[in-house]
This record gives C-alpha cells, sequence and structure tokens, in this order.
C-alpha cells in the first residue's frame, strides 16, 4: 500500500514538472515570436498552478497520458502567422523531448549510484519511480501531443498550415475534448478490469509510437553504456 502511494505521488510530482516546462516553452516562445498574450495572463512561468488541468492530471498519474490548461495565445500578434503558429505549437513538444534526452542519463546516475545508498527504504522506491517517470511522461506528454486532436499541439501544427476547414476540422476541433477523455478513460478501465487489458488498444499504440520516438535517445546514451531497462 505504502509503495503504490508513493508510485502515485512520484507520477503526480513528475506529471506537475513536465507539464509546467511544456506550458512555460509555449508561452515562451509565443512571446518571442510577438505574441505577449500568456505572459500578461501569468502563464510564461514555471509555477505550476498557473498550468495544471486537475482533470489532466490525474489522468497523467493514472494513465500516464493527460493534459495541461492551454497557454492563452492571439495568432494575430505574431510578426508570422504561420511560423509563430507553428513554433509556439512546436516549442512544447520540443522542450519535453530534450527532457526526456537529459532525463535518461540522470535515471541512470540513480540507479547506478544513488539506489545502493538507500537500497530496502521507501527513499529508494520514491527516487527511483520519480525520475523513471521524469523520463516516461517527458517523453510520453511528447508523444501524446503529437497526435491532431484538438486542442493538443499536434492539431495546432497542423492548423499553422491548413487553409482548408472541412467536416473533419471542425468535427475535432469541436469534440477533440470529449474524444481525448474517452480515450483516457477506456484506457484506463483497460488497464484495471481484469481481462480487458487486450482492449486497451491506445495503449498499446502510444507505447509503440514511444518506444520509437525514444529510441535516438536511448541509441545515442547507449553510445556511452548509458542503458536503462525500463
Amino acid at each position: 500500500m505504502v509503495e503504490y502511494v508513493l508510485t502515485i505521488l512520484a507520477g503526480m510530482l513528475a506529471a506537475i514538472v513536465v507539464i509546467s516546462f511544456h506550458e512555460f516553452s509555449h508561452a515562451f516562445v509565443a512571446y518571442k515570436c510577438g505574441d505577449p498574450t500568456a505572459k500578461f495572463s501569468g502563464r510564461m512561468t514555471l509555477n505550476p498552478v498557473k498550468h495544471f488541468d486537475p482533470l489532466g492530471l490525474l489522468t497523467f498519474a493514472l494513465v500516464g497520458f493527460g493534459w495541461a490548461k492551454p497557454v492563452p495565445v492571439n495568432p494575430n500578434n505574431f510578426k508570422n502567422y504561420k511560423w509563430g503558429s507553428f513554433w509556439t505549437s512546436a516549442a512544447g513538444i520540443i522542450t519535453n523531448y530534450l527532457m526526456a534526452f537529459l532525463f535518461y542519463p540522470l535515471l541512470w546516475v540513480v540507479l547506478k549510484y544513488l539506489s545502493p545508498l538507500t537500497a530496502g527504504t521507501y527513499g529508494q522506491i520514491f527516487i527511483e519511480y520519480l525520475f523513471a517517470y521524469f523520463y516516461l511522461y517527458s517523453l510520453s506528454f511528447c508523444v501524446f501531443n503529437l497526435l491532431p486532436v484538438y486542442p493538443l499541439d499536434g492539431f495546432r501544427i497542423m492548423d499553422a498550415f491548413n487553409t482548408r476547414r472541412g467536416k473533419v476540422y471542425w468535427f475535432l476541433r469541436q469534440y477533440g475534448y470529449w474524444i481525448l477523455l474517452g480515450l483516457m478513460l477506456f484506457s484506463y478501465a483497460a488497464r484495471t478490469i481484469p481481462g480487458l487489458a487486450v482492449l486497451d488498444v491506445f495503449g498499446y499504440a502510444m507505447r509503440f509510437t514511444k518506444d520509437f520516438i525514444g529510441r535516438p535517445i536511448t541509441a545515442f546514451w547507449g553510445l556511452f553504456d548509458v542503458v536503462v531497462w525500463i
């Protein structure tokens, strides 16, 4: 029971850090591209209270995927509408990937040098899960936000260069949030209800994509014999 609570706490702390950097990067890049809306709204900060969505944070801790409160952006303020929209939308994804790149060797250091010092204690459990979640959540949040479903970054990146506004576009924009919530609930149910694990199609797809996108990270650090089995 204690171990389960520690894993949940570690997951929520990791999610808060990952989300805060993700949203800050959106606000910062938007400001650099000419739009001060996020800054004036108090969102150009690493203060997690300004960013997290309670439901999104909960699903992050329980399922490994979630969302934050969107940063307000007025693309009409951008010096270049298309590129400003693109870089502002892509900033969070890029930031999370770089975080995963840095957290991977830090996880290796924790497992190799810190864990033996705290072996057999609750501290070992918490610190190992915390840094594992730092890496995994950075990567999963990056992958999750690539989905072309509103209000995720993948949809906004597509929207930056898409001049067509067909039925599919408006459907995803109007019902995207509920689609994501439904996927989260279905994924959680499939993982927790005995006999339904095989139906976690969303989870399978996300894990496959995450492993594929994370391969350059593991390959690079593997050159220096930094290998972590998660």
